[in-house]
């Protein structure tokens, strides 16, 4: 196996959690990292060096917008909520953090998510999704009071994108 085949493989479990976060859907996840792979793999030859991270998080975070676009066109069913008062704290803040990720916009929850969950630089998630590092800081900062928000049960400001 070439050192591009391994390097890509060791960054597996890395874009599976970054694409269940993102997706909020196992399936889903599991389909967009497939894709990611499959279109990493095919383009090795276009890969001229760099940081293969950022490169596949780029390749991963398109086709997740590509995605996204695809399912804005479809008729949107909501699964019904199991919501448990008995839960534990822990479940409880879980749930928290998880609804107040869902109504964040998407810009804003993957830049959340790549900073927080993946511990990438700025300038790193400035490259994967193609902005400024400033758009990426007003990205942040406003995923964060929003989640914040969200979990100190206030209601949110209006979303807004940057």
């Amino acid at each position: 196996m070439s050192a591009f085949r391994q390097s890509v493989e060791a960054m597996i479990p890395a874009l599976r959690r970054y694409a269940r976060a993102l997706t909020r859907d196992v399936d889903a996840a599991d389909d967009l990292v497939q894709d990611t792979l499959v279109r990493a793999l095919r383009s090795e030859r276009l890969f001229l060096g760099g940081d293969l991270r950022s490169w596949l998080y780029t390749i991963l975070t398109n086709l997740n917008k590509n995605r996204r676009r695809s399912l804005a066109r479809r008729p949107l069913f909501m699964p019904l909520q199991d919501d448990n008062p008995d839960a534990s704290g822990t479940e409880a803040e879980s749930r928290d953090i998880e609804r107040a990720l869902a109504t964040l916009v998407e810009e804003q929850r993957a830049v959340l998510l790549l900073v927080v969950l993946e511990g990438m630089s700025y300038r790193e998630v400035a490259e994967i999704q193609g902005v400024p590092i400033g758009t990426v800081m007003s990205r942040l900062a406003r995923a964060r009071a929003h989640v914040r928000a969200v979990i100190e049960g206030q209601r949110p400001a209006l979303r807004s994108v940057k």
